[in-house]
């Protein structure tokens, strides 16, 4: 593997969102060498659970899941954008994890939430669902309204960049040792 190739996830899907806002100061802080694509839960539009077989059959019949499974398996890493909605994180993001099986197994996936309490719920609760499907979680900075974010998604001056920077130094380094294991 020359350049990583990670993938940047907008788990939001609301007409009125920040998610891409978030996700795009995100990909703008990868390091030089890395493959950075944004990747809009809202564009690929995932219907749910809609395959005829349980994912763990990794049988799947719906165009859109072999899509997602594809892309999905094009990263060497992925990082989560996670809002908070009522303490949990959004339900597009819960049906693209579940939608899928073995693409998740081992992959190594990063988190950066967003709220008025740097999504720690949302994304403790994610963790749990990450860690059953079993990738290899990293976590990453919460953002808070008000300190590190407008809630219009305006990024202010004292946002973590440099959290952010190590959770991109980790993502690599956890990628490149998964593809010389895998050799």
């Amino acid at each position: 593997m020359t350049f990583p190739r990670i993938g940047v996830v907008v788990s939001t899907t609301r007409p009125a969102r920040i998610g891409p806002k978030v996700a795009g100061w995100i990909t703008g802080l990868a390091p030089y060498g890395t493959e950075v694509e944004l990747v809009d839960l809202a564009a690929i539009g995932l219907p749910f659970l809609a395959d005829g077989q349980m994912p763990s059959a990794g049988e799947y019949d719906q165009p859109s899941t072999i899509a997602w499974s594809e892309r999905v398996r094009s990263y060497d890493a992925l990082i989560l954008t996670v809002a908070e909605y009522n303490g949990g994180y959004p339900a597009v993001l819960k049906n693209a994890l579940d939608t899928l099986h073995a693409e998740w197994k081992g992959l190594p996936v990063g988190v950066v939430g967003y709220g008025w309490g740097g999504a720690a719920a949302a994304t403790g609760a994610l963790a749990t669902v990450l860690d059953r499907l079993q990738t290899l979680r990293l976590d990453g900075p919460g953002l808070r309204f008000g300190e590190d974010l407008t809630p219009e998604g305006e990024i202010l001056e004292n946002a973590p960049e440099e959290a952010v920077r190590g959770l991109y130094d980790q993502l690599v380094a956890a990628a490149r040792e998964s593809a010389s294991a895998s050799v």
